[in-house]
């Protein structure tokens, strides 16, 4: 069984999205352990701080080292971690191949950015890897850590009924996934194309392969360029 263990300032921001859906079927399963770690709770701070002003002066506040290291090391001392991974914008981006090969391993740490940063030194010492999720600013590392949940649970065996499904999404074979239909076959003067109602498997395959092409040169150049150039 896979465990998953996600430190946030702010957990109640998790609690949702971790137990509805493929996630929550995936823990009723036991195919998935799922911990949520308050910082709050390793605060040696009177006051349960976790976070002060940044040295050198500047905006904002930086993510204190010591509930980090407080709880990264009580977990470590009963496990061991494939990873620490840290939700930070200035990350590698967070892509389908991370996924994949993430959802092979046994115990991972997410530990979610928040206010201006974390402290350095947890970076150096504790992180073995960094995801950002986009070019864009959020309020803290907790959607990212979701996200990367979400795309790393759902690919462990089980978690879905129809495990084909999993690996024809998009962006599994850096390509997007074409054009998709479904009953009726006709809706409002719209008709689903002739070829996916012939029963032709061989040609059902031909025709989804080239609208995933197509669809992906143009909408993504930048993954059809990618394709292109391993394959």
């Amino acid at each position: 069984m896979m465990r998953i263990d996600i430190i946030s300032g702010v957990p109640a921001l998790l609690d949702g999205p971790l137990n509805h859906s493929i996630v929550g079927r995936a823990k009723e399963k036991e195919l998935v352990e799922i911990f949520v770690h308050d910082l709050r709770d390793y605060s040696e701070d009177k006051h349960k701080k976790i976070d002060d002003y940044p040295y050198g002066g500047g905006a904002g506040m930086v993510l204190s080292p010591q509930p980090i290291f407080s709880c990264i090391e009580k977990l470590k001392s009963e496990r061991s971690y494939d990873e620490v991974i840290f939700t930070s914008p200035d990350g590698n981006r967070f892509e389908q191949t991370d996924a994949n090969a993430l959802s092979l391993k046994k115990n991972l740490i997410i530990l979610c950015g928040h206010y201006k940063g974390v402290d350095q030194r947890v970076r150096d010492e504790l992180v073995t890897l960094e995801y950002s999720i986009g070019d864009y600013v959020l309020s803290g590392g907790e959607l990212p850590a979701m996200v990367m949940t979400d795309a790393i649970v759902r690919l462990i065996p089980g978690a879905i009924g129809d495990a084909e499904s999993a690996l024809s999404d998009s962006f599994q074979n850096e390509l997007l996934e074409g054009p998709i239909y479904t009953r009726p076959v006709e809706f409002k003067g719209m008709s689903v194309p002739e070829v996916l109602r012939s029963g032709d498997h061989k040609k059902v395959k031909k025709w989804r392969e080239e609208q995933s092409i197509k669809q992906t040169k143009e909408r993504r150049p930048d993954l059809y360029k990618k394709f292109k150039k391993n394959n």
